[in-house]
């Protein structure tokens, strides 16, 4: 079934009807979308990492939880298929499918899917419309970065720090200086480096293309990266999608922060919905970079919208007596596409 899940587009597979063997299906998986090719022309993909993704669902066997949900990035000019990151845009369109498929039976006229997110052992659930007993995908809900409106589908995130890098703060640091820039090397669901965008010489008001024409600025990002992906835990990461680059600055629209996120090589349109969480959450390290940009409300229930190129993109994050994000919820949608048979 090809989805839109938030802002991101893909395949979405039940588990079984793809090859067993891990390097056969990383095989297929290529063919399908066309690459290695920028234009990704022989296949289905859409020639943007957003638009080259594949999610893989199965029936859980875990106690409390529904399907099993394992994300693929098929990299669009490279012959890569990585499990090396989450993708929280994708999961919304999990909940339904599930649904679709007969995974998950509808439970009146709102059903919890609880999703175990295979890539870093966390549960998240979706609440999915399902009047008379089916996932319905019309709607007044609005998210930056997808025209027209769409059924809701709320993400609840349950345990997310550390499920990469083995901690929110991998290093123990709320700041950490890499070739003389102040980072906040976090995981609270993805990988990132967040910095000030004043601190490698550009504003984080950029468009996207001026960003990804910033030649100068994208290699000196990367060497950052490479710097900072042993100290996430995360080893040489000189080939991996993770962690992303998050370029902080003063709210500009009446949000928490503005960012232009890098995922890792070309600026994103938007920003991932686990990167979005885990910005927000830097926001309320004390010290950080982001804490010193951000504009932070009042209360134990903190909702932060992160503005980015295309809009904005609204957290919910529970903070605990001991000042710990607990939860985080965002709001999402997702569109069935088409259902059928794809040819590898």
């Amino acid at each position: 079934m090809w989805m839109r899940g938030g802002t991101s587009k893909g395949a979405v597979f039940l588990n079984d009807d793809l090859p067993a063997d891990t390097a056969a299906r990383d095989a297929f998986l290529l063919r399908v979308m066309g690459s290695p090719d920028p234009r990704q022309i022989d296949g289905m993909g859409g020639a943007d990492p957003l638009t080259s993704k594949v999610a893989v669902v199965s029936a859980s066997a875990r106690e409390g939880v529904n399907v099993d949900y394992l994300f693929l990035q098929v990299f669009v000019d490279q012959a890569i298929v990585t499990d090396a990151q989450n993708c929280g845009n994708m999961l919304a369109a999990v909940g339904p499918f599930a649904i679709e498929r007969g995974l998950v039976a509808a439970t009146g006229e709102e059903t919890r899917v609880a999703i175990f997110m295979v890539n870093t052992g966390q549960i998240a659930v979706a609440s999915v419309r399902t009047p008379g007993g089916v996932p319905t995908y019309a709607g007044d809900a609005r998210i930056d970065g997808v025209p027209g409106s769409a059924a809701p589908i709320p993400l609840e995130f349950r345990d997310t720090a550390g499920s990469s890098c083995g901690a929110l703060l991998p290093t123990g640091n709320a700041v950490d200086v890499i070739d003389g820039v102040a980072c906040t090397l976090i995981d609270n669901g993805m990988p990132c480096v967040v910095f000030k965008a004043s601190d490698v010489g550009v504003t984080g008001y950029e468009d996207r293309e001026t960003l990804d024409d910033a030649t100068e600025l994208k290699a000196r990002i990367e060497a950052i990266r490479l710097k900072a992906g042993p100290l996430m835990n995360l080893g040489d990461v000189a080939e991996n999608s993770v962690p992303k680059m998050m370029l902080v600055a003063p709210p500009a629209h009446g949000g928490a922060v503005t960012v232009r996120s890098f995922i890792p090589h070309r600026a994103h349109a938007t920003i991932g919905v686990l990167g979005a969480v885990s910005v927000a959450t830097a926001c309320l390290v004390a010290g950080s970079p982001a804490a010193e940009v951000a504009v932070i409300p009042d209360g134990p229930r903190k909702t932060l919208s992160v503005e980015h190129p295309t809009g904005e993109m609204s957290c919910v994050l529970e903070v605990g007596d001991d000042g710990q994000v607990a939860t985080a919820a965002l709001l999402r949608t997702a569109r069935k596409l088409m259902d059928g048979v794809v040819f590898g």
